[in-house]
């Protein structure tokens, strides 16, 4: 054996406790750090800075921030750690406008509720009240309106059931300049097709259609009556083809309108 490689036991103690000696200060730093991270903890979750400081809410129209901060069960007293995100997620979106709510919280103190709304499409006429229909269908029961909104078409003679959800469709797939221009939509059904209907438009002009093809036919009304002569109203028939017959003369001769306007 080679004794230029031979390491004495007197030589090699003092390594070995240098070493175990770094370990132990190691050990004992490591202990000492995680104590003070628990105290710090402990001071933290006691102290006001683990409550919740600033509530924040946004795309909220139909409800104050009150009543949404209110619902979501979120308070000055609560702890930021202990909120749950998905839960209050859940019992804002089981608000019949509320299509989705996000719930964030931003440290230290801060939370986010942020949220998307249902677009108001309608108001359906019940007596003398009006009560708004929402793009998914849903009538607004506790929502009463005493006068006639002027954003909206008006629904009259309509039901709840597949016609006005048909209804409500339709109106969805328009471009916005039409809905605008809408002033009511009466429900006028026949033994052969109850899915008629008749418009009141702000422009003078009224409108018959069907459901089946409302959606497809409307959306060119500003090309229609671009064709029109303004100061001669009339009937717009868009049930089949499209046609325009005017208030005047009882013999009037209905034109068919453009086939360009169908496009």
């Amino acid at each position: 054996m080679d004794k230029g490689k031979i390491v004495s036991i007197e030589d090699r103690i003092p390594k070995l406790k240098h070493q175990r000696r770094k370990k132990a200060n190691r050990r004992l730093i490591l202990l000492l750090a995680l104590f003070f991270v628990l105290i710090a903890g402990v001071i933290y979750f006691q102290s006001p800075l683990s409550k919740v400081k600033k509530i924040s809410v946004s795309g909220n129209e139909s409800y104050s921030y009150e009543q949404i901060v209110e619902k979501s069960g979120i308070s000055l007293q609560s702890n930021v750690w202990k909120i749950s995100r998905s839960e209050i997620e859940k019992e804002l979106e089981k608000i019949q406008e509320i299509k989705k709510a996000s719930v964030n919280v931003k440290l230290p103190n801060t939370v986010t509720i942020e949220l998307e709304e249902y677009n108001r499409l309608a108001y359906i006429s019940k007596g003398k009240n009006f009560y708004p229909v929402l793009e998914n269908g849903n009538i607004l029961g506790e929502k009463q309106i005493d006068e006639i909104p002027v954003n909206a078409p008006i629904l009259i003679g309509f039901k709840e059931g597949k016609v006005l959800d048909e209804m409500i469709a339709s109106l969805d797939g328009l471009p916005e300049v039409v809905i605008n221009s809408i002033s009511e939509i009466h429900s006028k059904p026949v033994k052969t097709d109850e899915y008629l209907i008749k418009l009141y438009m702000n422009d003078g002009f009224e409108v018959n259609a069907t459901l089946r093809t409302f959606t497809e036919k409307m959306a060119h009304y500003p090309s229609i009556v671009s064709q029109l002569d303004p100061a001669k109203k009339g009937v717009i028939d868009l049930e089949v083809g499209s046609y325009f017959k005017a208030y005047e003369a009882e013999e009037a001769e209905e034109v068919e309108i453009e086939k360009e306007s169908e496009q």
